[in-house]
């Protein structure tokens, strides 16, 4: 007995199916002798324009079931709506123009099997940025030209003369504005090509025109009430993970246990559902919040990934979902009673710590709540100018603030010049770097900047600075930078590395001339830290580079930035929030070794 495919599978398949009539009908509206030839003769009978406007409507069709295909891969109901509009247009135009009964038959078949597993197409939309009408008008643009450049090529026996290129590129994009161009066809073909570029021309401006004037579907984001349900979280629970504080972003998204116990913090990027670090709360509760995260990312179709999570959180997400775990990296963890500078392993950042101050630099360090308005909106004037980037790079570890009124338990380290009371915008401010809070008696690295024209080693100050005030500010332990596959860096320049290890090695090297691989590892070992791994969490290998993809455009990597007037479409009216600041960028810990 033969079965039909496994549920699961069946998107896929008719995703597949819906490129295939695409195609056929892309080419029946572009190749003539794509068309039927023992029911050519009825063309005869018909009326003069439905050959002309069946071609542009076979063309336009398969156009736009090659857009919707991966939607219905992806299970979305909008594209399963739009395919089952769509298959009996593009029928019908088959076999007005190609006259093919092949032709009707497989769009109507696979209308019977959208029909028939219509349940399968249940994904809710995705959040919706105005870039995607920019992407769509270029591609669609670009994809126009190329197909019109055909449409006007397949006839040389209808076209009168031999053109050049460049006449038919200019017949092309006048044809798309619906122009008659430069070139002359005998008979009907010259309506056929006419109708075909206009087809692509509306169809170029319908796409884009819906993208960019659409509702918006907004990204989620944290409401007060969120925020101030997983500050109770962390209230209780926030010694547990030192990258608990950043889910305090505000771009974030968050789903709770059905106890509200614990809680489980995403962005949405490029399809995928990105968490960064452990759930929050009681560990016990955690595998509440991770059924509900999947269940979100089912609902929508979103690939689930975890970025940066521990061991434990590794190992609950694993057991709770069947995903797996990949080792990413290292996350450096100082502890405050073991950190001292003497000693010949600490004597390179010793004898720097005693330059920079001989050359009359000193250090502050104190909670955000203890440094004075006027003070603190010069230090964020500062870390913003200062930054490396021009977007904010980070999400996994990185608040995106400075200053703001629910983080007065935040450390700010700050670095003068003793004898720069004056000269430039910040006075003698130097150096910034910015702790969030990990629990009662620790903190997590957020950010470092540093005034380009500050001597090298404001970074080693300021931490060296951090780590000998901690105990008087209750401070046991200090996370510090993020090493990604630090132990593939130390391994591979170790005696008795195998051949295999020194080429993975190798490539970390060369990329870091651009992602800071290695330079970040050095610059962590300085401090003679413990290191605690960190873990990515996927479903499937081949989800591993759209993840990757998704977590440098969420870490900031990645750009993608729209022209202003689609920047001032899509620009939302700020929410009101009682907290100051909220719009302020900031990069990274990742950042933080750039200028060491």
């Amino acid at each position: 007995m033969m079965r039909g495919p496994r549920p699961e599978a069946v998107p896929t398949l008719i995703a597949r199916a819906c490129i295939l009539v695409g195609f056929l009908d892309v080419a029946a509206g572009v190749f003539p002798h794509f068309r039927h030839s023992r029911m050519h003769t009825l063309a005869e009978v018909l009326p003069g324009t439905l050959g002309p406007f069946a071609a542009a409507l076979a063309l336009s069709s398969g156009v736009l079931l090659l857009l919707l295909a991966h939607g219905l891969r992806r299970r979305k109901r909008r594209a399963w709506r739009a395919a089952v509009v769509l298959l009996p247009f593009g029928a019908c135009a088959q076999f007005a123009y190609r006259h093919s009964f092949v032709g009707v038959v497989i769009p109507l078949l696979l209308l019977w099997l959208l029909t028939k597993h219509r349940g399968q197409f249940d994904a809710l939309p995705d959040p919706r940025s105005r870039w995607r009408a920019l992407a769509n008008f270029v591609l669609m643009g670009a994809g126009s030209i190329l197909l019109g450049l055909a449409i006007v090529s397949v006839h040389p026996r209808r076209l009168v003369g031999s053109p050049s290129l460049a006449e038919r590129l200019e017949h092309v994009l006048y044809g798309l504005f619906g122009v008659d161009g430069p070139l002359d066809y005998a008979g009907r073909t010259s309506n056929t090509v006419a109708f075909s570029l206009g087809a692509l021309g509306m169809v170029t401006a319908l796409t884009t025109c819906y993208l960019a004037f659409r509702p918006e579907q907004p990204a989620a984001r944290l409401t007060e009430d969120d925020e101030t349900k997983l500050r109770a979280l962390l209230e209780k629970h926030g010694a547990r993970d030192s990258l608990g504080h950043f889910a305090l972003r505000r771009d974030k998204g968050v789903v709770f246990s059905p106890s509200g116990k614990a809680a489980v913090c995403y962005r949405v990027v490029s399809g995928v559902m990105l968490a960064g670090g452990d759930p929050l709360g009681d560990v016990e509760a955690w595998p509440g919040a991770i059924e509900h995260f999947m269940d979100e990312a089912h609902a929508h179709s979103w690939t689930p990934a975890v970025m940066g999570c521990s061991e434990t959180g590794g190992e609950v997400w694993t057991r709770e979902t069947g995903l797996t775990a990949l080792e990413l990296g290292d996350e450096a963890v100082v502890d405050v009673v073991d950190f001292s500078l003497t000693g010949r392993a600490m004597r390179n950042v010793r004898q720097m710590v005693k330059r920079i101050e001989r050359n009359g630099y000193e250090t502050r360090v104190r909670r955000i709540r203890d440094v004075g308005p006027a003070e603190l909106a010069r230090i964020r004037r500062a870390a913003e100018d200062w930054r490396g980037t021009d977007t904010e790079r980070g999400f996994s570890m990185a608040l995106g603030r400075i200053g703001d009124a629910t983080d007065g338990a935040c450390l700010i380290a700050t670095a003068h010049k003793s004898d720069e009371t004056g000269p430039g915008p910040y006075g003698d401010l130097k150096a910034v770097l910015h702790f969030v809070p990990w629990g009662a008696d620790g903190v997590s690295l957020d950010l470092m900047r540093r005034d380009r024209g500050a001597d090298p080693g404001m970074n080693e100050l300021l931490i060296v600075a951090a780590l000998q005030t901690a105990p008087k500010l209750g401070i046991t332990r200090v996370s510090l930078n993020f090493a990604m596959f630090r132990a593939a860096l130390a391994r591979g320049e170790k005696i008795g590395a195998g051949p295999v290890l020194r080429v993975w090695r190798g490539l970390l090297v060369f990329l870091s001339r651009w992602f800071q691989i290695e330079s970040l590892y050095k610059f962590n070992a300085k401090f003679r830290p413990r290191w605690e791994p960190r873990f990515v969490i996927y479903r499937s290998p081949k989800d591993l580079p759209r993840i990757g993809w998704a977590a440098m455009q969420a870490e900031g990597f990645v750009t993608v930035r729209l022209p202003r007037p689609l920047r001032r479409l899509g620009r939302r009216a700020p929410e009101p929030r009682p907290c100051a600041h909220r719009n302020q960028e900031h990069g990274s810990r990742e950042q933080g070794a750039r200028a060491a």
